[in-house]
């Protein structure tokens, strides 16, 4: 893969011939095309045993994934590019190539995962830029298809779109490493990747005009409601942490519990105490996970001398996020000294809360009304690189129901007809982004404030 950045061409008069859209509201996705390329990236890295998808970041599953998408844009004749974070793009050129209309998501995956997270909006994408190719329209400005690497945070964070808004530093690339230990510059350099590279794949604010992004909901509001799609007025905040409890393993018989230092209790300890600190600390819309742990020695004789845990935590409010921090390190630091242990902590990610532009979510309220759909303002509870695109750039979301809420798992869906027409959504407001004055970019990081 070649870097490609955004050349900058001179523009042309807002009201030439080639920028009218007198068929753009009768502009429609085609379901099939849309059916044959979920399938067709599904297929890469699927489990024949539990029927997953493994296609984790910098992986051979996730490298081929990125070859099909580029075969795949050359054959629907857009330009295919790519950029030193491997990055995958599809350019529909305009008359302006900048600042460009954006839109996207990812094609990595977590292990054992389902069809459409993260892929869905790449390839719905793919497909709206199809669609106005194959109608003729040459839009005013450049819309850009970009697939963006390690959404799910294999190392830490939203690599691609890190890199992509600039916030991506040196050290990560040298420190950054999956729970495996397998650091992201090797990983990189195994798939002939230059990590160094990745800085450069910065996008400057104001060679942004807009971003979409189309997402599965992974949660069960619209499909309980039966509704067909949700605008994403807010993003939550997120704070990943690595966290370790350390006293001392010891014999699980000739051991008095007084004389214990058990780790896995003071994890227990501290697991019983989430409710509490979400209820004093937190709001409505906090979130606290603990969704993996470790237990050594881990032998059922041994009392345990050490467990290393994850937390998530999430809230739509920075604030609040921060009273949460300081809540659960006093809660840890409690535990501890009654359990006398000792806590590590390592800080894996951190992602600021961020609104959807106002006037992009007008636009799409506008469209889903035109179009007859029923659709739902929401809030994302999960994290996604319209976040960080968001902080420089004007943003917003379209969701489509999981079946069942469900996620991250073989078993998430979404009804074929839903998908229908939240791609259509998009397209209506991409054929719209294409060629109609726009927020101003210099503007959007104080209306992304939450």
């Amino acid at each position: 893969m070649t870097p490609a950045a955004p050349a900058v061409a001179a523009s042309s008069p807002a009201g030439s011939a080639a920028s009218a859209l007198p068929d753009a509201g009768e502009l429609r996705v085609d379901l099939r095309r849309i059916k044959d390329d979920v399938l067709a990236l599904a297929a890469i890295g699927k489990s024949g045993q539990n029927q997953g998808i493994y296609r984790m970041a910098f992986t051979d599953e996730d490298m081929a994934g990125k070859r099909w998408l580029l075969n795949r844009i050359e054959e629907c004749g857009l330009e295919p590019a790519s950029d030193g974070a491997a990055n995958i793009s599809g350019i529909l050129p305009g008359e302006i190539d900048s600042p460009r209309v954006y839109v996207g998501s990812h094609i990595d995956t977590v292990p054992c995962a389902g069809m459409l997270d993260g892929a869905l909006g790449v390839v719905a994408g793919l497909e709206c830029l199809r669609a106005m190719r194959a109608a003729g329209l040459r839009p005013r400005r450049s819309v850009e298809l970009i697939a963006f690497s390690d959404e799910e945070g294999r190392f830490g964070g939203t690599f691609g779109s890190e890199a992509f808004t600039g916030v991506l530093a040196p050290d990560k690339l040298h420190q950054a490493a999956d729970l495996g230990g397998t650091a992201l510059r090797d990983a990189m350099l195994a798939q002939g990747l230059d990590p160094m590279r990745a800085l450069e794949a910065r996008r400057r604010p104001d060679e942004i005009a807009a971003y979409l992004e189309l997402h599965i909901e992974q949660g069960p509001v619209l499909h309980e409601q039966r509704l067909q799609v949700g605008i994403v007025e807010r993003i939550t905040g997120l704070r990943s942490w690595s966290l370790s409890l350390v006293g001392e393993a010891n014999h699980a018989g000739t051991t008095p519990m007084d004389y214990r230092r058990d780790a896995f209790m003071g994890l227990a300890d501290f697991a019983h105490e989430l409710p509490r600190i979400l209820d004093e600390n937190g709001g409505p819309e906090s979130r606290a996970t603990i969704g993996k742990a470790e237990i050594r020695p881990g032998a059922p004789n041994s009392v345990p001398g050490r467990v290393d845990f994850s937390l998530d935590f999430r809230d739509p409010d920075s604030a609040l996020l921060d009273e949460l921090s300081e809540a659960f390190q006093k809660a840890l630091a409690a535990v501890s000294r009654r359990r006398r242990l000792q806590f590590e902590l390592r800080v894996q990610g951190e992602i600021e809360p961020v609104a959807s532009h106002p006037a992009l979510v007008g636009i799409l309220h506008e469209e889903s009304d035109r179009l007859g759909l029923r659709s739902l303002p929401m809030l994302s509870g999960a994290a996604h690189d319209a976040q960080l695109v968001g902080r420089i750039a004007p943003m917003a979301m379209v969701f489509v129901p999981s079946q069942g809420g469900l996620s991250h798992s073989p078993a998430e869906w979404t009804p074929w007809e839903d998908i229908e027409a939240g791609a259509n959504l998009l397209l209506a407001a991409l054929c719209r982004l294409a060629c109609e004055d726009l927020p101003n970019p210099a503007e959007s990081a104080e209306s992304a404030e939450p």
